[in-house]
């Protein structure tokens, strides 16, 4: 078999360097430190405010959003999401409810309090890009090539 001369060797692509669950993993940390930052003054996770957000772009027709579609929405099990709902009721930003069709069901809604919270966590998005770096277009690009990849590698048959 052979190979060309622009591609790396065996040895080459076991380098930690050139792993990209690595740069990935290396990545989610910087982001998390960052979001840590900017989250305390809105007193929210970051896997918190990744549940306001789905809650805040809701439409307000919908109602109160089903437990199970907010986990698949956010790729979280319900042993993950609970006690994080649990915490954002405990604050007063969201309602947990039973569904009155059916009772395994439970609701997510936003309380007046978690609706105002959606103003003063405007500026994240904002501070988030500018700490990168990146220009508009390069975010965007980039969010589209992570999404192809999880896209591929949720399809992955290994």
């Amino acid at each position: 078999m052979s190979s060309t001369p622009s591609a790396p060797g065996t040895d080459e692509f076991l380098r930690l360097d050139r792993q990209i669950c690595f740069s990935l993993n290396a990545a989610s940390r910087a982001f998390g430190g960052v979001y840590r930052t900017l989250l305390k003054d809105l007193g929210l996770t970051y896997p918190q405010y990744l549940v306001m957000l789905v809650l805040w772009e809701a439409a307000p027709d919908e109602g109160p959003l089903p437990v199970k579609r907010l986990g698949e929405r956010l790729r979280l099990d319900s042993g993950t999401l609970s006690p994080l709902l649990k915490r954002l009721e405990a604050n007063g930003l969201v309602r947990r409810e039973r569904s009155a069709a059916d009772e395994r069901s439970v609701t997510i809604a936003l309380t007046d309090a978690g609706a105002a919270l959606k103003t003063r966590a405007s500026e994240v998005p904002r501070k988030i890009a500018a700490a990168t770096g990146f220009d508009l277009q390069e975010i965007e690009t980039l969010r589209t090539q992570l999404d192809r990849l999880t896209g591929a590698l949720d399809s992955a048959e290994l």
